[in-house]
């Protein structure tokens, strides 16, 4: 199975593009992308929904999945974060990939064991399952890593549960 995994933002987007091949997890490819602060934020959205857009025309994924919003401190992120969801949704949608959608306490649960785990505990859980050489450089990066690992041990579970293989 190969998915994409997104870690939104409005200034920096992480994603990183998986493949499951039996019990073994692979990172085909991983890293952010990053708008301009001076770009108006209709053209900062663009890039990134064009961006996602041609990551899931290259690597036609079976699965896109999106950390979800649950609290922020400040409002103003809160909207922006939401609407970089918003487009990559949407590039989803316009190109048929289904859209799972993980809370960052689950994908800390599903990565690390532990949903309340600290930001360290689950990038060295993402590097030893992929097992990457070195830790991520920047957190969106590592965080779409995570989400992505989520969905994949989610899966597996629901599959273990439904009596499948995992």
């Amino acid at each position: 199975m190969l998915i994409i995994g997104i870690d939104p933002g409005l200034a920096i987007t992480g994603y990183s593009v998986l493949e499951e091949s039996g019990s073994d997890y692979r990172c085909l490819n991983s890293g952010c992308i990053r708008t301009h602060k001076d770009l108006p934020a209709a053209s900062r959205l663009e890039v990134i929904h064009n961006q996602v857009f041609e990551m899931i025309a290259e690597y036609r994924p079976q699965a896109l999945v999106v950390e979800k919003i649950f609290f922020s401190k400040n409002v103003r992120t809160a909207f922006q974060v939401g609407e970089a969801r918003g487009v990559i949704i949407l590039a989803a949608a316009r190109c048929n990939v289904d859209l799972f959608e993980y809370t960052p306490l689950q994908v800390k649960q599903a990565v690390a064991g532990y949903g309340k785990a600290e930001k360290m505990q689950v990038q060295k859980m993402v590097q030893m399952l992929l097992k990457l050489p070195k830790l991520p450089s920047v957190d969106d990066e590592a965080d779409a890593m995570a989400v992505a690992l989520c969905h994949l041990q989610n899966r597996r579970f629901q599959n273990a549960v439904k009596g499948g293989r995992a």
